[in-house]
């Protein structure tokens, strides 16, 4: 008899301001939508769900609306579907992890801003991970994790191995000084095991049930072991 089909939770940012920049910010769309359709390709029932529900604002950085966007970007806006879901998700608050098998963070600036100490969805997260639940994330999406607390009060992430947005690809985007904190150093400052690669190439770590990435370029990346550590649970059921 067949395996129910995996169903994963992703939750994105609500967040539209850079910082006082007066530029825009939210998701960045890549990575939403890469892994997005890696999920659902593979059969997947995948949800959106963000930090304040309704319309998730997106990265204009990110989307160019022309050749020079991404494969998975240009099925997103074909998919009337998806759109749908892009503009009418639901708040995290509130939202129980029963009946999923991962939640899945993606990046984008907008994260720095709200996900970090957001109550609800630290709880939603520490729940997943009592669950026995897979937790990935990817670029800013590990800003999820930062003040994140175990039942014993010491950090999620210390001890454990994580990638995300380096402090140097910070510097080469220009907002070190727009950003709240850099990412890199403080996930390092919670005793984080902070792994990373080349600036802007696909890089991924695995610590058990936890994912990283650390940049655009490695949503793929993320969104694949996803399913393989997923794959790995269902077997050894």
């Amino acid at each position: 008899m067949p395996h129910p089909l995996f169903k994963i939770l992703m939750v994105v940012t609500s967040h539209a301001a850079l910082g006082t920049s007066g530029h825009l910010t939210g998701v960045w769309f890549e990575e939403l939508t890469t892994p997005y359709y890696i999920f659902r390709d593979a059969g997947a029932t995948v949800d959106i769900a963000s930090i304040a529900g309704g319309k998730i604002p997106v990265d204009p950085r990110s989307i160019q609306n022309d050749d020079k966007d991404p494969e998975s970007v240009k099925r997103f806006l074909r998919d009337r579907r998806a759109v749908s879901d892009l503009d009418h998700s639901r708040r995290v608050t509130g939202i129980s992890v029963d009946g999923y098998d991962a939640v899945f963070i993606p990046g984008g600036h907008g994260v720095m801003w709200d996900m970090p100490n957001n109550t609800p969805l630290q709880s939603l997260i520490l729940r997943a991970w009592s669950d026995g639940k897979v937790v990935a994330s990817v670029c800013h999406g590990p800003a999820s994790l930062t003040g994140l607390r175990n039942p014993d009060g010491t950090a999620f992430v210390k001890g454990r191995k994580i990638s995300a947005f380096t402090d140097s690809e910070e510097e080469a985007a220009g907002l070190t000084a727009t950003v709240p904190f850099l990412l890199e150093t403080r996930l390092r400052e919670e005793g984080a095991v902070f792994e990373k690669g080349a600036d802007f190439k696909p890089y991924m770590v695995r610590d058990g049930r936890l994912i990283t990435g650390q940049n655009p370029q490695s949503s793929a990346l993320v969104a694949q072991e996803v399913l393989s550590v997923l794959a790995e649970g269902r077997g050894a059921r």
